[in-house]
């Protein structure tokens, strides 16, 4: 039988705090499968014990208790980090590197061989969308630049299993729809994704999955479809109907033992809202520039 990506078993975390040294329990008898090219969602709150968690899974931590199991391997033997790449919440990169520079430094350390590195570090600039900032400093990128930046560090070596802690924090809407479209690239090639985040809204659209945590302990989890029904219910889109119509619709439910329970005019999100208008802006002054540019070229 094939092992999942991750496998955790009554995972428990306690840490010393204070001068008496008061226990505090970040996770709590945690267990979860996440299987093979799944986009993986880890939610919760702040303090609810994701981050506790991926640190565990990465061998940065150790148990108290429980297990954690990377493609069949023991998390805490290097063997098993040898298939992840890995992105933190708020990276700290050598900022006088230039953004080329930066992925192949994790190209060498990361054991890529010389003769495959320029062309692994070549696609995964392309893959994130800095083929055009590769060249400027680290220094001098954005917020959503350096995520992106980072992605590519995470994903030179080629990983099966990609674990982003917060991928979209602090990064805005067009930052965030941008790096979305990277995971699913991934999910695309086979990849297994694990990210944590408190901001549902940026990350819903990306998992298959989700587990909630809360205080450590697991507290809801599985597919989004199941978990963001409203049980017992469905609904129909059609076009607005005028109150006649409406009437005889009613009607009919009300022959069959059933009632209207609310009408609606269904919406789209506001970062769907907002990436798409900003895209169209772009494009249309893109496109303007290129019509203006070929104008010159003809004179």
């Amino acid at each position: 039988m094939t092992s999942p990506a991750i496998r955790i078993k009554n995972l428990t975390k306690d840490f010393a705090t204070g001068i008496r040294r008061t226990k505090l329990r970040a996770v709590d008898a945690l267990n979860l499968e996440i299987g093979h090219n799944e986009v993986f969602g880890l939610l919760g709150p702040n303090g609810s014990g994701k981050s506790t968690t991926i640190k565990i899974i990465l061998g940065l931590l150790a148990p108290s208790a429980g297990t954690v199991e990377v493609y069949g391997e023991s998390a805490v033997k290097v063997a098993a980090r040898h298939s992840v790449g890995f992105l933190p919440e708020a990276p700290y990169f050598y900022r006088y590197l230039s953004g080329r520079e930066l992925v192949r430094f994790y190209a060498k350390v990361c054991g890529v061989a010389p003769s495959e590195r320029e062309e692994r570090v070549q696609s995964v600039i392309d893959l994130v969308g800095m083929a055009e900032a590769a060249h400027r400093r680290v220094g001098t990128y954005s917020k959503g630049m350096l995520q992106r930046i980072g992605l590519a560090q995470a994903l030179v070596h080629n990983p099966r299993l990609v674990i982003l802690d917060e991928p979209t924090a602090g990064v805005d809407p067009l930052g965030a729809a941008a790096i979305a479209e990277i995971i699913r690239t991934l999910k695309e090639r086979g990849k297994t994704v694990l990210l944590s985040s408190h901001l549902l809204a940026q990350i819903e659209g990306m998992c298959d999955r989700v587990a909630i945590l809360h205080r450590g302990r697991l507290i809801e989890s599985g597919t989004m479809e199941t978990l963001t029904a409203e049980a017992g219910l469905e609904s129909l889109v059609v076009d607005r109907l005028t109150d006649s119509v409406r009437a005889e619709v009613e009607a009919v439910l009300q022959r069959h033992g059933k009632s209207l329970r609310r009408t609606e005019v269904p919406r789209r999100s506001l970062d769907e809202l907002f990436v798409r208008s900003v895209r169209e802006r772009e494009s249309e002054r893109l496109k303007c520039g290129q019509e203006l540019s070929n104008r010159g070229g003809d004179k």
